[in-house]
């Protein structure tokens, strides 16, 4: 009897001990290890077996290609972040839009959207909107509610749009293409943020006092800088992904390719406008390999988990399960779906993917829609929603990281109320989004198909 219930013990172990506090890579591997003594005591497993654990580390993680893109982004965004591009960008979209309903808003989404398409590190983009826009949004008396909100939903847009460190490890779990899937999720990342300057043009068109708009048109001066700002801060990072997105798209590079390309140019545009010292590069280098040892740190320890849980019969525990509850496919991923939502309120994006997805995505594959999705493209489709779902775990409190990093860097300027208050129309804008790709599967699908096939 308790071997047949392993799989569920181990799953059950591991959420638990997660709720420790503990660091999430160590938990894993003490999960992994004290059950793989636990597999020997009864014989489940054999010691021959445990060196296969380090053999798929191994050939999983540290000789994948794939893998290469993880830092090259981390680097790309970290220099990014040092280059001063974002600052000259908001400026020039602030003077842009200051008669529009909402107008500081709709500069700070859009330079969210440019940031995540060049960037996707949701911690260095919360972190600089947060310095940038939220000081200029509240003295122009915008309401602190939707300030915070903006600010925290356009920097976690990073973690969909393409170029994305989450898509590049979700396409290595589900073995599936990660350029098809970067064409997959572009869409559906435009419409996230399209969404988003929907509702705050409209929330300030009905609720004027929500997003005060300048009375005086512009002076000559202004117009002479809007050009100088926007022309030093959007042009560089234009190019920048034009570099790397278009080698996708072009077939000229692979999305591990393209990121040494983005790294690289990354690196060209810190240079050249004079950014980046012997000091300062050595400070990204630092920030870049904590960001990355703690990725892989926490790869290690899924790779293990996730081998055992296998090793016990956890993909037939799992579907036995599915198959007693009857739901069908529609169930089944709605099911999936509400895990996934309900996870993003304790977990970080990076902990649900590397658990969720190496137990569930053979469900998924299994499963018919018939001609509601492609058998073929099921599991793109099922990708970007997780993908989209994932974006409310940055809002989502107690553990909205999002949150954490905006208070952590405005301090005392707003609070943990008035942010809460903030982000709630942005993941009910989240949730539309994910259900119009659910009923709609071709606003994802489409363009990598067209592209690819």
């Amino acid at each position: 009897m308790l071997v047949d219930l392993l799989p569920a013990l181990m799953f059950v172990t591991l959420v638990l001990f997660i709720f420790s506090g503990l660091p999430v890579a160590v938990v894993l591997g003490g999960v992994s290890l004290f059950f793989a003594l636990l597999g020997l005591a009864l014989g489940e497993i054999r010691l021959a077996h445990l060196p296969l654990v380090v053999n798929r580390i191994f050939s999983g993680i540290v000789a994948n290609p794939v893998m290469v893109a993880v830092p090259m982004f981390v680097l790309m965004g970290t220099l990014l972040e040092k280059s001063g591009i974002a600052e000259d960008l908001l400026d020039g979209l602030q003077i842009l839009m200051r008669r529009v309903p909402g107008g500081l808003a709709i500069a700070v989404t859009m330079m969210g959207t440019i940031l995540a398409a060049s960037t996707g590190i949701i911690g260095a983009s919360v972190a600089m909107l947060t310095l940038l826009a939220l000081p200029m949004m509240l003295r122009s008396g915008y309401a602190p509610s939707l300030a915070t909100g903006t600010i925290a939903a356009s920097g976690t847009l990073g973690i969909l749009i393409p170029p994305s460190i989450m898509l590049v490890i979700m396409g290595d779990l589900l073995t599936i293409s990660v350029g098809k899937l970067f064409m997959a999720a572009l869409i559906p990342g435009l419409m996230l943020s399209t969404l988003y300057l929907i509702y705050i043009v409209t929330a300030s068109f009905l609720k004027p006092q929500l997003a005060p708009r300048a009375a005086t048109p512009l002076t000559a001066e202004e117009k002479r800088l809007l050009w100088v700002k926007l022309g030093g801060g959007l042009v560089p990072p234009a190019l920048l992904i034009g570099l790397v997105l278009g080698s996708i798209l072009g077939g000229w590079a692979t999305p591990t390719e393209a990121s040494g390309v983005g790294a690289l140019g990354a690196l060209v545009l810190a240079l050249v406008r004079g950014r980046l010292n012997l000091k300062g590069l050595n400070d990204v280098l630092s920030r870049s390999l904590d960001t990355v040892s703690m990725i892989f740190f926490i790869f290690v320890g899924a790779t293990a988990f996730s081998y055992l849980f296998r090793r016990f019969g956890g993909e037939h525990f799992v579907l036995s399960l599915v198959d007693a509850t009857a739901l069908g496919p529609w169930g089944v991923l709605a099911v999936l779906m509400l895990l996934i939502f309900l996870l993003g309120f304790f977990f970080d994006w990076i902990e649900i993917t590397l658990i969720i997805l190496p137990i569930f995505a053979p469900i998924v594959a299994a499963l018919d829609f018939g001609a509601h999705v492609a058998r073929a493209d099921a599991v793109y489709w099922f990708a970007i929603l997780v993908a989209l779902n994932l974006q409310t775990s940055f809002l989502t409190p107690p553990f909205g990281f999002a949150l954490f990093y905006l208070k952590g860097t405005a301090r005392k300027l707003v609070t943990l109320k008035q942010i809460y208050r903030g982000i709630v129309p942005f993941v009910l804008l989240q949730g539309l989004a994910l259900a119009l790709v659910l009923a709609f599967p071709q606003v994802a699908l489409w363009l990598p198909n067209l592209l690819f096939d």
